[in-house]
């Protein structure tokens, strides 16, 4: 995860504007190929109903970032780095879905393009456009940990690699929204408050746990009534998950909340308190 000091260095307007220029050859390095996964070890005797599922749920959670590439492009339309940066995440992104998609494939079924297709349409653009990096903030870490706990009980050997290798992906993914994040605050601190109310309205929900805010947006889509979708990940999630795990996302979420806001955030009313210590638009205005 980022540490202080590198948002420190995301937080100094004379550092290179560029990030994305550092982050290339870092996910180079870490990247991998769909023929990284060993599709020859696939076993169709260890595939369960509920493996199938889940695969289906992740290729529609996945394929929402066709459409968040447009909206970010949209709601960011004067930021060439973090623009050059959602360009390099699409990729990975698009990457698991496919492995995901070559899965199910092997399973002997698949998603249907009408489904897929649903999803493509962009994301309207947030409260502020910090609060929309704070949701992929959030994504980014609940996504981490969900596919390296359900890889760790799933029995399937490749579906297994597939999720350790999109978790890895996750994380990093995590650490530059966290960058990005800390840098537009930078000079638009008055966009912080939409962070911390992103973060409490996700936190605070106790229908929030095991959920995605992809379902909160698109949940409804008249084409998925009836269709598998990015729930059902979560929900198996939640059924193999023993808490530990839910708690690993409630705390770094809390912790990334106080590098970003340099105050001690450790619980709910933390956020709440700093919200409430947060000049009034009025008194910002004199």
């Amino acid at each position: 995860m980022t540490t202080p000091h590198k948002l420190e260095m995301a937080r100094d307007l004379d550092a290179e504007p560029l990030h994305s220029y550092d982050v290339f050859p870092v996910y180079q390095k870490a990247s991998w190929e769909l023929s990284d996964i060993p599709w020859d070890e696939f076993r169709p005797d260890l595939v369960r109903p509920e493996y199938v599922a889940f695969a289906i749920g992740a290729v529609m959670g996945e394929s929402n970032s066709i459409a968040a590439q447009h909206g970010f492009f949209n709601e960011f339309a004067d930021d060439y780095d973090f623009s050059a940066f959602v360009c390099l995440w699409g990729y990975q992104e698009l990457q698991h879905h496919l492995a995901f998609k070559k899965w199910l494939r092997l399973a002997g079924t698949d998603v249907g393009y009408e489904q897929i297709n649903a999803m493509r349409a962009p994301y309207p653009p947030g409260i502020t456009p910090s609060a929309t990096l704070a949701t992929n903030i959030i994504s980014e870490i609940a996504t981490n940990h969900m596919y390296k706990c359900v890889s760790q009980v799933a029995e399937e050997p490749v579906l297994t690699k597939i999720m350790k290798r999109a978790s890895g992906d996750e994380a990093r993914h995590a650490r530059e929204f966290i960058h990005y994040t800390a840098r537009r605050l930078v000079t638009h601190p008055h966009e912080l408050a939409s962070v911390l109310e992103t973060f409490y309205v996700y936190m605070a929900d106790p229908e929030g746990r095991y959920n995605h805010p992809v379902s909160k947006f698109k949940g409804n889509l008249p084409e998925l009534d009836g269709h598998i979708t990015i729930d059902e990940v979560f929900r198996y999630f939640g059924e193999v998950d023993d808490g530990s795990a839910w708690d690993r996302i409630h705390k770094q979420l809390l912790s990334t909340l106080g590098e970003l806001t340099g105050e001690s955030v450790v619980k709910l009313r933390d956020i709440r308190r700093i919200l409430a210590e947060l000049p009034r638009p009025a008194e910002d205005s004199r």
